[in-house]
Formats: structure tokens, sequence, C-alpha cells
């Protein structure tokens, strides 16, 4: 026998005797569909996944693992499954290159093969077919299924093919006819000419916090279009990042967090100006007058300076959209809103009726597609026809607000951001179960930040469906998420490589990655941002797969560089500003972490501490912290960012921190807004749930003193950052 060494027999090892293993065949059907059964955990030790959340994995993937029996049948199942169609569901390619697709068809069969092709004028479509021939089934690559003897027989497609989504068809003599599609990609996504230039620069906000006296307690689109102006212009700002306005709940309570929306498909009409829709400057008299009563009421109820009603606002804001509903559109108006609506269909019907359902407090007991759904959609077609309207409005106004960024000089204007998932009880999780897993959440397995894991609420793509489906519902969302907007910002885009898949009942480490097709899920991102002209970041911190970065970077798509994050190897130093990546946005901080001036002063340990969360001593925490501070200092005077008698100067260090960012070579600049009028409060608290009003923290100054857009520019703080930046 021979005898094994080296990291793979200890790894083989270190698994003897831990949990209950996966059986042989168990495992290989957990390969065949891309499950981990064994991974190497954040302490860098070998982890075996137990056969009980292999099994509740496949089993949400459709598999068949309640015996043995059944793992074998499954098996020969998964082997039979690419043979029982004439062609692929999917084929995802990249323009230009070799392309062989195979077709399965009867032995001494032939069957023809043709493209059809997509007519989309926004990717130069223009329709019609490409034949690529006929092809016989002679002897060779076959399979005997059903008591018929099949044949795979290879064709190479043509190198010329358009960028599209096109449908590969094939068709047996005298039998039966099948499609699946084939969508052709763009090898990398192309910088803007601005990009490809100079860096730009622009302020990362939380909408909902950065209000104006006119808005309704809380940021809005009107507020987004003002907040652009201010930016561009004579501030030289080139974008403006928001976080998700992902589509919420139609009625309070609301589901705090942007990044755990009902849908992605869709807006949050939470966002709508009342008083910016164009019918409202026809409203009678008493319309105007209880509309403004209700914005009255909507402000005074969000005077609090330490967090923010959301449910309070929406539901004034509900009702004077109500009042503006019900006033007469022009038939050109109409007409615009008819058009919306069959553009979108069905895909805004469903979410119509779910929204309508769940107001109704019936979306959890009535069936996607049931007989009572119908019943109810027909009985309540007016409440059908409100939820489109909001989408609309939602959507025009948007469109307004990137058009007026545009307008003032950004050249790119919005930076929408994309939540990782959907929640469990949502619009999608009610219509799309053909593609989304059940009985199974998304999170993070233990790491040095969050020891029992993460379990985020949101049920997976099932990748298997996904490509059964041709990558619809992939798309559908890619070009909602893409509309009005300069550039996209995937939050954890290592997600469109793998995903961390906790069954049912079981705890956030009980979980295992399952892997998704990363060539189709890039590349189609990719077509659908070059559609949309569109920049793509990928937020890619934490544990990376090693060689991810460089695959994406190689796709044109930027990562993500936060200045506290980019150490040297032994950790111990900053990396060294002109070594960040080019193909990046970099800041300083994130939404997850405390402003600079508060990160700087140790707030972030002291809170930590008040709530719980430390998983160290307290005094090696602060210990910690100071070291980190002194390590910036230290570098920002090296580097002649920073005068040695300005280290006790806050607002001195921040601002050279910010012409820290000016010193690396990265396309993207992001600067914080609560940063630029020197907010100290975090506006989400990983590891809190009621313990902190997360994503509800209205935009305040270092007093704690409410800070509104309309009155920015007299912040002494935002002149300063504004003036570093704009300086570039």
């Amino acid at each position: 026998m021979t005898q094994t060494s080296g990291p793979r027999a200890r790894f083989l090892e270190a698994l003897r005797g831990v949990g209950s293993a996966p059986s042989i065949e168990l495992a290989e059907l957990a390969r065949l569909y891309g499950v981990t059964t064994e991974y190497t955990n954040w302490k860098g030790e070998p982890t075996r996944v137990t056969a009980d959340t292999v099994k509740a994995v496949l089993t949400a993937l459709g598999a068949q693992v309640g015996s043995p029996d059944a793992v074998r049948e499954s098996l020969d199942g998964f082997e039979d499954r690419g043979w029982r169609r004439l062609v692929a569901p999917a084929t995802v390619i990249r323009a230009g290159g070799e392309t062989w697709i195979a077709a399965t068809v009867p032995l001494g069969a032939t069957a023809d093969l043709w493209i059809e092709l997509d007519a989309d004028p926004a990717l130069g479509g223009e329709g019609g077919r490409v034949d690529i021939g006929q092809v016989r089934g002679e002897p060779g690559d076959h399979r005997r299924i059903d008591g018929v003897d099949l044949v795979r027989v290879y064709r190479e497609l043509p190198r010329d093919l358009p960028l599209g989504w096109h449908k590969l068809v094939a068709r047996v003599e005298g039998g039966e006819t099948a499609a699946g599609a084939l969508i052709v990609c763009p090898d990398r996504l192309e910088l803007p000419a601005e990009l490809r230039r100079h860096s730009v620069w622009g302020p990362m906000v939380q909408l909902y916090s950065a209000r104006s006296h006119d808005s309704w307690g809380t940021g809005d689109f009107a507020d987004l279009a003002a907040l652009g102006r201010q930016f561009a212009g004579r501030r030289g700002a080139d974008f403006i990042m928001i976080n998700p306005i992902h589509a919420a709940e139609p009625t309070a309570p609301f589901t705090q967090s942007p990044y755990l929306p009902t849908t992605r498909d869709f807006t949050n009409p939470y966002y709508i100006r009342p008083e910016a829709i164009e019918e409202y400057a026809a409203a009678p008299a008493e319309v105007v007058e209880a509309v403004q009563a209700l914005a009255a009421q909507a402000k005074a109820a969000d005077d609090d300076p330490v967090e923010l009603d959301r449910d309070v606002s929406w539901t004034l804001k509900g009702e004077a959209l109500q009042l503006i509903y019900q006033i007469p559109r022009s038939p050109a108006r109409q007409a615009d809103l008819d058009r919306y609506r069959t553009q979108l269909e069905p895909a805004i019907g469903s979410f119509a009726l779910w929204s309508a359902l769940k107001a109704a407090g019936l979306a959890e007991s009535v069936a996607h597609g049931s007989p009572e759904a119908a019943r109810f959609a027909a009985a309540h077609a007016d409440q059908l026809d409100y939820q489109v309207w909001l989408q609309w409005i939602a959507d025009q106004q948007l469109a307004g607000a990137q058009e007026s960024c545009k307008a003032a000089g950004m050249a790119i204007g919005i930076v929408k951001d994309l939540a990782v998932g959907v929640h469990s009880e949502g619009a999608d999780a009610w219509s799309r179960r053909d593609v989304l897993a059940t009985g199974i959440q998304v999170g993070a397995p233990p790491d040095y930040f969050n020891q029992l894991g993460q379990g985020w609420s949101e049920p997976p793509w099932r990748p298997d469906a996904l490509r059964q489906t041709g990558y619809a519902a992939y798309r559908s969302m890619l070009r909602a998420v893409l509309a009005h907007a300069g550039a996209l910002r995937i939050d954890h885009i290592l997600g469109l490589t793998r995903l961390w898949w906790i069954p049912e009942g079981m705890g956030p480490s009980q979980g295992t990655y399952v892997a998704y097709d990363r060539e189709a899920m890039v590349s189609i991102l990719i077509l659908e941002a070059t559609r949309a002209g569109a920049v793509v970041v990928g937020e890619d911190l934490g544990v990376v797969p090693p060689g991810l970065r460089e695959y994406l970077g190689g796709r044109g798509l930027l990562g993500n560089s936060i200045v506290w994050f980019e150490k040297t190897d032994d950790g111990a130093g900053l990396v060294d500003p002109k070594s960040y990546r080019r193909l990046a946005l970099t800041a300083i901080t994130t939404h997850d972490l405390p402003p600079t001036s508060a990160y700087l002063a140790g707030e972030h340990v002291a809170q930590r501490d008040r709530l719980g969360l430390l998983d160290t001593p307290l005094a090696a925490a602060e210990a910690a912290a100071r070291a980190e501070r002194a390590t910036m200092v230290d570098m920002l005077v090296g580097t002649g960012l920073l005068a040695a008698e300005q280290v006790d100067d806050e607002l001195e260090i921040v601002k050279a921190m910010h012409r820290f960012l000016l010193t690396t070579p990265s396309v993207m600049l992001g600067v914080s807004l609560a940063d630029l009028v020197g907010e100290r409060r975090t506006q989400n608290l990983p590891g809190t749930d009621r313990e902190y009003p997360n994503w509800s923290v209205p935009l305040a100054d270092c007093s704690g003193a409410p800070v509104y857009i309309d009155e920015i520019g007299d912040n002494p703080v935002f002149e300063a950052i504004t003036e570093v930046m704009r300086r570039r």
C-alpha cells in the first residue's frame, strides 16, 4: 500500500473521527452539485462538513439522499440529466472565442441546429437567424436512457456572434424541437473614458439619513438629486454612491436593513418625494392641504436626533401617495404608465400582487400561482394598479436624480448597491421558488470577528436552477439594479463564486460552501453592465479565494480597498499607497465601521464594550486601537501627508487620510458623507439587532446636532475635506 505523506495526509488525518463523515457516494454527489465537504477554516485548520449538513444542502438542490440507494440513484440521475435534452438549457460564452456546443440526438437520427439572434436594441441586436448546420447521431460518445441509444455530437459556433441573449435551437428530423439560451458576453468590461484618463471621487451616502428640510423626515430621491448637484461642479465629484434602494415591505413595520429587501427587482417607494410627482402640480386645493399636513407630521415625527422612524415616515407618506394616485393623469402620462407596466410584465404584476397580499396580511397563506391568488388579484385590481404606479413614480424620480447628477457634470452619477440576497418571507421568496433554495439561509462561517458565524435570513439562488431556466431571473435582477445608474457596487461579490449555505435548524457554523458557475455569473454581469454602460465594483473584502481578485480584475471589474484593512503581510504596517490596485474603489471606511474621527478616537472599542461584543479584554482592545491609530499617524507623517505638530489634531489627521487616498492609483475614490460632516456614530454595528439603531442613524455633526443637506455647505468639516478631494 502506498504511504501518503505531506499536507494532504495531515488533512485526512485531522478529519478522522470528527463528526459524521459523508459516505463516498454522498461526497461524490456533493462534488457534482458543487457542495463542499471539507474546507480550511479561519484558523487554518481542516474542517469536515457533516453528512447531515451535506444531505440537507443536497435536498435543497433537489437531490434524493434519504438512503444509500437513493444517493446512488441520484448519482445516476445526475449523469442522465444532461443527456435528456437536445441542447443545454443555457450556454454562456465570451464573444470572439472558440466555442463548441453539444447536441444529444438518437443514434442514426439527424438534427438541424440554428441560432435565433437577440433583437435587443440596447445591445445593438437586430434579430435574425444563423444556421449552424445539420448533425447526425453517429456512433461515438453515447448513453442508453429509457431504452433509447443517445449520441452526443459537437459543432463549433461562429466566432462573430454578436453580444446578446440568443436562442440555440435544435430540431430532430421527424421528432422534437428544443431550445436553450445562448448568452454571448464581452471578454471584459471596459472603463469609461473619464476613468481611463484619471481617478474620480465621490461621496458614499446612506440616503435615508441624508435629509433636507423639504423631505419627509428621511432622505429621498429629490435629496439625492440635490446632493448630486452640490457635489458636482466646483467640488469636482463624479459619482454619488448610495445604500441599496431595493423594495421593502409595503406597510410598517419595516425591516430596517437595506441589505434585506423583499426583492431586488424593484425600488423602495419610501424614497419618493410626493410633491415632485407631476400630477401634484394640478392637485385640488383640498389634496394639497392634506398632503402638506401629512408632510408636517412626518417632519415633526422624525426630529429625533438619535434614531429615524421609517414606519411613521412611510405611513404618512403612503397616505399622501394614495391621495395623489387618485388625481387623473393626462393621456400621455397614462400611456407612459401603461408602457412601463407592459415592459416589466409578468414580474411587476407578481410583485404588485404580493405587495397587495402582504398589505392585507395574506402573503403567507396565499400561494403564488394559486386560484386564491388569481381571485384576490381580480377582486383587488385597483390595489395592484396602485403598487405598479408606485414603482413607476419611483423609477421616474430615480431617473430624474441620475439625469440631474449627469447634467451637473458628474462622469458616472449614481452608484447603486446590490444586496447579497432577499428576505426569506419577501416577494421573491414567494414568487421565485423555482430558483431559490428552500430550507436554507445564506451566511458566513465563523471568522475572527464573528466566531459563531453569521446567518443572514436570505434564501440563496440555486445554481442548478439558474442554469436550467437560462439565468432569466438573474438577468431580470441585474437589469433592474443597473437601471438609472452609472455604476453598481456588488455587496459580497464572492457570492458569484460561492456562498455559505446554512440548513434550517442548524447554526451558522454548521453550514458549507456551495459553488456557482463563476464564468457564467460574471460574464452575464459584464454583459448587462455593458448594456447599461455602467462600471461594476465588487466588494471583495475578507477572506477571498485564491486568484479571484485577479480573475475579476482581468474581466474589468473593480475591487474594493479600505485603508484600515490594507495591511502588510505581517499585519504590522499599512500598505504603501502607490501599491494599491488601480482597478478598485478605495475608501477610508465603510458603513460597518465608525466614521473616521470616531475610529481614530477608539470609540468603536468603547461602544462594543458597552454592548458586550468584545471577545478580548477591554484593556487589550484599547491598546490595539491605540496601536492602530499610531501606525496610521506614523505612516501619514512619514509620507509627508501630515505635519509632526499635527499628530494630535483630529481634523488634520482626517484630512491627511483623504490626501492619502489621492496618492493611490485607484480609479475610484469614495468618501463617507459621515466623515464629510464630522459625524461620529456608526450606521451599522455588526453583531447587533435590537441593541443599536442600525440603519436608522440620522446624519449629524461631531456634536450630535442634525445636519440637513440643504445647509451642508455651512459645515466647516465639509468644506475642509471637499477642498482636499477636489484638488485631485
